[in-house]
């Protein structure tokens, strides 16, 4: 039988660095161009397969240090030139940290606590033709492993059974979260990054706007958010009002939450393909910047190069090869935290495996957080290509799929699917 232990640790928000300006000499301005330019290219070719993975990989350079995952090994031999040689996995972490967000969001001071209410695992596949975006809900009990260290001091923490999955950045940092995860999954994440409230509406920004389709209207005075039925072109506060909304969608939980993060994230996916964004450099340089601005990566992302080499392994992927996928989890007696079924080991097998994960498409009828199909909706065209096409043997096997259970949620990202709003009269 598991014991769990209580940990008590101190946690005070850190002042960011000040950045001291200052004449930045001839090699320095070129190294500082380099960046912007390998920036801007990652934002170019990553575009078509997910929000988590364009924030990721346009950020080249930026004022935040990089953290340490403690995995970097993983990584030795790996060429950094030409496409990422492999399988990529990347996870985006989503703070609530009101620190150095303005006054939008409450007070730093009083509401201090730092929790990761968004974790995504991005997942590129080894020969680069499928994507898996896989949300693990906020509520969700994990046990944390050991060889986590306090981010404040350094000291090594102790293991932890069954605890919320958003307590565990304040509690080991960044890299703990990537331990958490990795023991959860059975994989390796070799990549990571922050990001806060301001930095999604800054690149929500920078994309020209995100057009969602909302099936019955949103009402939401937690985040000032209200939408009526329709469609809407999405960016900056709105955008990030849209993507914190609770009870104004779904059942006003934080699974049809995720829900509607896969509409905007699928709708995110499919207007960079159609928008031009990959050939307009002025679009390219603005989300490079917000990017830049707005999120602290692990230190494997600090080079341009790398973010180049991984962005180039996900430009071709079909956005019917994309896929956004909710692990799968069911309440607790009390519906206060909820614990992954088993059908969260055939998500966890299609990640270790490689497999790409073909959605049940009756999964979201019986939910009753899920999106609203979209009756309007015109199938997204495939993403084009200039690689020629591989001649196929006629006695080739077919690919293995992993078909996931009917009780995992989700969507493509060739899909058009409408945010299920619920009114202030439903809550």
């Amino acid at each position: 039988m598991r014991e769990a232990v209580a940990a008590t640790s101190r946690r005070t928000a850190k002042s960011p660095s000040i950045a001291r300006h200052g004449r930045l000499g001839r090699h320095s301005l070129w190294k500082t161009a380099a960046k912007v330019v390998a920036s801007a290219a990652a934002v170019a070719l990553v575009s078509g397969s997910a929000v988590a993975a364009y924030a990721a990989f346009d950020l080249a350079a930026t004022a935040k240090p990089t953290v340490s995952l403690g995995n970097e090994h993983a990584l030795e031999g790996v060429p950094d030139v030409g496409a990422f040689p492999g399988g990529v996995n990347l996870l985006i972490i989503g703070s609530d940290s009101r620190q150095g967000q303005g006054d939008g969001f409450g007070d730093p001071d009083e509401e201090t606590a730092v929790l990761n209410d968004v974790n995504l695992l991005l997942h590129i596949s080894e020969d680069h033709s499928h994507v898996e975006v896989v949300s693990f809900p906020r509520d969700m009990l994990v046990d944390v492993p050991e060889g986590c260290t306090d981010p404040d001091t350094g000291e090594e923490l102790w293991d932890q059974y069954d605890v919320k999955i958003n307590s565990v950045l304040d509690y080991g940092g960044m890299p703990c979260v990537v331990k958490t995860v990795e023991s959860l999954t059975g994989t390796t994440i070799p990549f990571a990054g922050i990001v806060q409230f301001m930095g999604a509406a800054a690149i929500s920004e920078a994309v020209g706007g995100v057009e969602v389709c909302v099936a019955e209207p949103i009402e939401d005075e937690h985040t000032d958010l209200y939408l009526a039925a329709g469609t809407h072109e999405l960016r900056g506060l709105q955008a990030l009002q849209f993507l914190r909304t609770r009870y104004g969608v779904g059942d006003g939980s934080d699974l049809g939450r995720i829900s509607n993060q896969q509409v905007f994230m699928s709708a995110l996916a499919r207007e960079l393909q159609s928008a031009g964004t990959y050939t307009d450099p002025v679009k390219l340089y603005s989300i490079a910047k917000a990017a830049l601005e707005n999120m602290q990566l692990s230190s494997t992302l600090g080079d341009p190069t790398t973010l180049v080499s991984i962005a180039m392994a996900a430009k071709d992927i079909d956005m019917s090869a994309i896929a956004f996928v909710q692990y799968p989890t069911a309440y607790e007696e009390g519906f206060g935290a909820v614990v992954p079924t088993e059908s969260a080991e055939a998500v966890n097998l299609a990640l270790q495996q490689d497999l790409p994960m073909t959605l049940d498409p009756t999964a979201l009828d019986n939910t009753d957080f899920a999106s609203a199909s979209d009756p309007n909706a015109v199938p997204a065209e495939p993403t084009p290509s200039d690689e020629p096409v591989e001649e196929v043997p006629t006695d080739a096997p077919a690919p293995t799929v992993e078909a996931l259970p009917s009780d995992v949620t989700g969507q493509t990202a060739a899909e058009t699917r409408c945010s299920a709003g619920r009114t202030l009269e439903d809550q």
